[in-house]
């Protein structure tokens, strides 16, 4: 199993498991950029010998003022966090909620973080029947909750939620956490993200990661936006230096890279529906979204399970992501992440051949039965 630690793009497991090394791998299990991370990186790194002998600053104020400009915001409604998943556990635990509400399916560390402090949770079930969307009436299930945490674009589904959802629940008087982690790659995001108004109100929290859109997963890097006074106390909570320099330096660099981004939008714009409906003629059901991965459904094929699928092509140098560990999905859920034509095309094939091969095993366990 792959997701031994919760999580894909696990390329350590993958050698234990396959008997490969980790550079002939093709990770279709994380979502990463796949043009990798801008040139501004690589330069960073060039000069860090430079800086390496020098504290990080403290307060992150370089990052926090290009991040304060780019979105029009203030930077004190800004906390620079080591990941998404430090932000996650920070407001988790100031606000110390005793139900919290989460989508089924949704990422596994929104209900880790509220179990670690001891607070239950509510159920907001995402059906396939309505495309894995939420929607008001899934809603209506969490009357009881009264602190909400939602990713949107959604993992593992990448729906996207409507703001106006979200802006109710606000209104009703709940705390709402929102996981944008993936929205740098939503063409309008403006019309969807709440980053802007989470920075004037104190029940609204926008979290948003770096490390998906730049490619940087091993620096860990993230930032949560919200009203200055709930910052300033979310900073309270965070372990000095949480933030190392080079993570500041490159955080820095990257934003300034205009044509990266939008390359990157240009690119899943085309390649998105390219790659879902090549899944389609393989026979799989589809659940398209907004981000750089797709939701897929296994064809009822004795034998075709997401971890039999998983091993099969992992043995062929490919990972995927068994989706069965997330809540509300069952052993035929796949989740794979979008990647450039030529990658594209070799994991089709390799789909195809591992399907096929599943197939044959399971015709020769029934004879010999």
């Amino acid at each position: 199993m792959l997701e031994k630690y919760g999580h894909g793009g696990d390329l350590r497991t993958a050698e234990e498991s396959y008997g490969l090394p980790a550079g002939q791998f093709l990770d279709y299990s994380s979502n990463m950029n796949p043009f990798g991370p801008p040139p501004a990186v690589r330069q960073v790194l060039t000069v860090y010998a430079d800086h390496i002998d020098r504290y990080p600053d403290p307060a992150v104020r370089g990052l926090r003022s290009k991040l304060a400009q780019l979105h029009g915001i203030d930077e004190q409604s800004i906390l620079i966090g080591n990941g998404a998943a430090e932000l996650i556990d920070l407001v988790v635990r100031q606000h110390n909620p005793v139900i919290t509400a989460l989508a089924h399916p949704s990422f596994a560390e929104y209900g880790d973080a509220v179990h670690k402090i001891g607070g239950g949770t509510a159920p907001i079930p995402l059906t396939e029947a309505e495309q894995f969307q939420l929607s008001e009436a899934s809603l209506q299930q969490s009357r009881a909750a009264d602190f909400f945490m939602l990713g949107s674009p959604n993992n593992p589904t990448g729906k996207l939620v409507h703001p106006e959802l979200l802006r109710q629940l606000v209104k009703r008087g709940a705390t709402v956490v929102v996981d944008e982690a993936f929205m740098d790659f939503v063409p309008d995001e403006e019309a969807y993200s709440l980053l802007q108004e989470a920075a004037v109100n104190d029940r609204l929290f926008v979290i948003r990661s770096m490390t998906k859109f730049y490619a940087i997963p091993g620096i860990r890097l993230g930032y949560i936006v919200g009203e200055p006074g709930s910052i300033a106390a979310l900073s309270r909570l965070q372990v000095p230096w949480s933030v190392n320099s080079l993570a500041q330096l490159i955080g820095e660099a990257v934003l300034d890279d205009k044509e990266f981004a939008g390359k990157t939008k240009r690119w899943l714009q085309e390649e998105g529906p390219w790659f879902v409906n090549r899944l389609r003629e393989s026979g799989l059901e589809v659940y398209p979204g907004a981000a750089n991965y797709v939701l897929v459904r296994l064809p009822e094929q004795p034998g075709l399970t997401a971890a039999a699928l998983q091993k099969e092509m992992g043995q062929r140098g490919i990972l995927i992501r068994d989706a069965s560990h997330f809540t509300g999905l069952d052993e035929r859920f796949c989740r794979f992440a979008i990647k450039l034509r030529a990658q594209n095309e070799r994991f089709l094939q390799v789909l195809q051949q591992a399907m096929a091969a599943l197939q044959t095993y399971s015709g020769k366990e029934g004879m010999e039965e």
